[in-house]
């Protein structure tokens, strides 16, 4: 417990962490009171050596594994966001400089991602219930992040809705129109922009069971003649299409297949036409994913910095035409999932196990407070062959966005608001 009592020591500046080791004995790590205190017990007495060679990964599997438990009606959520208040001290340790520059060293062959590696990574993720998707995802099942106009009164289903407006907006299309969508998940995109606008959509994903979900969705809305699903990787689909979008996937591309993925659309984009990626990113400089998330959640998975993304948006000649930054909505986002997760989480044990849910638990968790904490935001970047593709003023996704948030008229004619009016 002595070199675990160390690094807590000088890690808890804010809140208090109260410790109750294996023998019973109680150790107590007081910072300023501008933090929330939580009690944790530890089951095993290996534990804390564990935990000080590895505590992102350490702490994650001793709370999946019971041997470390959340004390006094508290919740992992507490201790995460404990360790993320204090976040800033925890990169300065030595020892997580070390694990740092091994992983930094190791992180080409971690996010080697060839075709057949990148489809079993994504089967891992998406390929479980999605029944344990639907306990906590909006009714269109988007699985990405929302986009929030009013973070205290807007609901999920209103910011799922708004994110789809400001991506077609965005997209600014034009009857007739061809759209690719690469990582088209369980279709919610792809039949929005079917029904908004008179296009033409097919979306690639390599999960069989986010192409069953979506197809069988496309069918119900009447739009399976507009929309067409294909499972495959994005590096097997062809064409040349007006606009292609990509939301959520560049994630799972990894940094050696960067060029790649880029390639992937410069090559499938008419010349006139554009692209929108909409992924996570980093506001710091080139990093790895966190040992839990890549073992546990996302296998080959990796947020990008900047710099990373538009070194390779120039070896692939592609002109960023606009970006923005959506700061704090994925943490909004990220909260309501583990609210709505937590209050069906006797749901979520009984299509699984209590470990499962422990993982759930600590994910979520943990990714929320990436979002407040640290240093993850969302990007949405305009990719183009050509310098005059996308319009030269931003004004063009306001208008369009102003009309997609009008009323609606439902089929009885009466009116319906596409986003609650304030």
């Amino acid at each position: 417990m002595r070199l675990l009592a160390h690094f807590l020591e000088r890690l808890i500046e804010r809140g208090a962490l109260h410790v109750i080791d294996a023998d019973g004995k109680t150790h107590s790590f007081v910072g300023s009171e501008d933090g929330p205190e939580v009690t944790i017990q530890f089951h095993e007495k290996s534990l804390p050596a564990k935990i000080a060679l590895n505590p992102e990964l350490a702490v994650a599997e001793a709370y999946m594994d019971g041997s470390l438990t959340v004390e006094n009606g508290g919740k992992i959520y507490d201790l995460v966001y404990l360790q993320g208040l204090n976040r800033a001290r925890f990169r300065g340790f030595a020892s997580q400089r070390v694990l740092q520059t091994v992983w930094l060293a190791l992180r080409r062959f971690q996010q080697d991602n060839p075709v057949l590696r990148a489809i079993s990574n994504a089967r891992h993720h998406y390929d479980i219930s999605r029944e344990l998707y639907a306990l906590f995802l909006d009714e269109r099942f988007q699985y990405s992040c929302a986009y929030f106009r009013d973070p205290e009164n807007d609901t999920l289903e209103e910011a799922q809705h708004a994110k789809l407006n400001h991506i077609a907006a965005k997209l600014d299309l034009k009857p007739g129109m061809t759209v690719a969508e690469i990582g088209s998940g369980w279709g919610g995109l792809a039949l929005h922009l079917a029904q908004t606008a008179d296009v033409k959509v097919v979306g690639v994903t390599p999960s069989p069971e986010q192409i069953s979900l979506a197809r069988e969705r496309a069918e119900k809305a009447g739009v399976s003649d507009r929309v067409k699903f294909e499972r495959l990787d994005y590096r097997e689909f062809s064409g040349r299409f007006d606009r292609i979008v990509s939301v959520g996937m560049f994630e799972h591309v990894g940094v050696p297949n960067y060029d790649a993925y880029f390639r992937t659309i410069f090559r499938n984009l008419k010349d006139d036409g554009y692209a929108l990626v909409h992924a996570i990113g980093r506001m710091a400089p080139p990093s790895t994913t966190s040992p839990f998330l890549r073992k546990y959640i996302f296998p080959g998975g990796y947020s990008p910095s900047m710099s990373e993304v538009f070194a390779s948006t120039e070896r692939s000649r592609l002109w960023v035409s606009d970006v923005e930054l959506l700061r704090l909505h994925y943490y909004h986002t990220i909260r309501h999932w583990r609210m709505r997760f937590d209050a069906n989480r006797d749901k979520a044990v009984e299509l699984y196990d209590e470990r499962f849910c422990r993982m759930w638990d600590f994910y979520l968790a943990g990714v929320e407070m990436a979002f407040l904490f640290g240093p993850n935001m969302v990007f949405q970047m305009l990719l183009s062959r050509t310098r005059d593709a996308v319009p030269m003023t931003r004004d063009f996704m306001f208008d369009v966005e102003r009309g997609l948030n009008i009323p609606a008229v439902s089929p009885d004619d009466t009116v319906v608001p596409l986003i609650r009016p304030r």
